[in-house]
């Protein structure tokens, strides 16, 4: 009876870890902008609901330059980032309503130390530590949102 017991708790567990971390996020290139004008393209997961947003990249040891993942939220509001469980390095952007750039900041591995927006924002963009200024982007810069309206 015991036996029995362990493994239907084992198997509950590996059909919850399994769900959360196999689940494919839909995938749209999206385009940023910096001051000069140029365009640079982004392949973005995006982040909808909670539970996505919980997860994010916790556990992902390999996130391609070039690609991202950005949340999306329902309302603005002061948002709050940490590393729990996420061993690569991340550089975030939060992003107002309208698409505009308000802060860039990096993300230590592993730290659970809250990383706060520092005013209200709708999105926020992770990718890996340093690609937005590798490719030119800062604060001020604009995330091009009308793919997401699609």
């Amino acid at each position: 009876m015991k036996f029995k017991f362990y493994k239907l708790i084992l198997c509950l567990f590996l059909l919850c870890s399994f769900s959360c971390e196999g689940k494919k996020l839909e995938t749209k290139d999206l385009l940023l902008t910096n001051s000069e004008g140029t365009r640079i393209t982004i392949n973005t997961e995006l982040a909808k609901t909670e539970a996505e947003q919980s997860y994010g990249f916790m556990n992902r040891k390999n996130i391609p330059e070039g690609t991202g993942m950005l949340f999306i939220f329902t309302e603005d509001k002061i948002a709050s980032f940490w590393m729990k469980n996420t061993p690569t390095p991340l550089s975030i952007a939060y992003i107002d309503y309208s698409g505009r750039i308000k802060d860039i900041f990096d993300m230590t591995p592993f730290s659970l130390s809250p990383v706060v927006s520092t005013g209200y924002v709708r999105y926020a963009l992770e990718v890996p530590q340093g690609w937005f200024s590798k490719v030119g982007i800062t604060v001020g810069d604009y995330l091009d949102l009308t793919k997401l309206k699609d």
